[in-house]
């Protein structure tokens, strides 16, 4: 796993990535993080998510995606059901949810130059050490990149 620090957005519209990943829950409400932000810069990712069941368990270590035309080539964004609610305190990240997503990812979209944020570790309240060994894991052999937010 590369690491660097800077905005996945900026980065993934600048041609840095063929493929970008976030975490989202079951709800299909893209509304805080940087769920959020993919809801407002890419509209079709968050159009593919409401195409999935709205507060559907099963959905949990599934995805969903779009694919983006830009300037400098096309981007997939894709949304990983990594946990099944947001409300509350405490850890809503499900690590075998974020396992199997990225395990799926391998399997879909080998080859491609992967980036991400810290999913699960953030408003989910994940560990991001056990987190950032399952990615590792699971993308083994893959190009990918996780990228530490910085503006």
């Amino acid at each position: 796993m590369k690491t660097i620090q800077g905005d996945l957005i900026e980065l993934a519209l600048d041609g840095e990535f063929d493929l970008i990943v976030h975490g989202c829950n079951c709800f299909c409400t893209m509304g805080a993080g940087i769920a959020k932000t993919i809801k407002l810069k890419f509209p079709k990712a968050y159009e593919a998510d409401l195409k999935t069941g709205k507060g559907d368990r099963p959905k949990l270590g599934k995805l969903s995606f779009a694919e983006i035309e830009l300037p400098n080539g096309k981007l997939t964004v894709v949304n990983a059901y990594t946990q099944y609610h947001w409300r509350g305190s405490g850890r809503k990240a499900d690590y075998d949810a974020i396992r199997e997503a990225f395990k799926k990812i391998k399997e879909s979209f080998s080859g491609l130059r992967i980036g991400y944020p810290a999913i699960g570790a953030g408003l989910a309240g994940g560990d991001w050490n056990v987190i950032s060994k399952i990615i590792a894991e699971e993308l083994d052999g893959e190009d990918h990149t996780f990228v530490e937010f910085k503006k």
